[in-house]
């Protein structure tokens, strides 16, 4: 089976956003903020959909939770989507997970 899980990454507690620029002439080029006149885009989380290998779907929620306990999100949605899509909210939920709560089938 093909799953994802989408989460959101505040940004880090010292910090109250994350930076980057912005330039739609040259997308997917990565250069350091100082050495840019691109516009700045300022945020407080960044939204994520990410692969996650499982077999199955308990498998699928074991491998979830190892990348959403390793990274400052609290809450994440796992889906299953065939169709192998980064888009956001594409495929069937799977389950929720909530930190201290665990996992919610759907």
């Amino acid at each position: 089976m093909t799953y994802f899980l989408e989460y959101t990454i505040p940004a880090a507690p010292d910090n109250a956003e994350f930076e980057f620029p912005h330039d739609e002439i040259q997308t997917g080029t990565t250069i350091p903020l100082s050495e840019t006149d691109a516009e700045i885009v300022h945020t407080p989380e960044l939204p994520a959909r990410t692969g996650i290998i499982g077999a199955t779907v308990p498998e699928a929620k074991l491998e979830a939770e190892q990348l959403i306990m390793h990274s400052r999100a609290t809450e994440a949605t796992l889906y299953e989507d065939p169709s192998n899509s980064l888009q956001a909210g594409i495929g069937n939920v799977v389950a929720t997970f909530v930190e201290g709560r665990g996992w919610q089938d759907a």
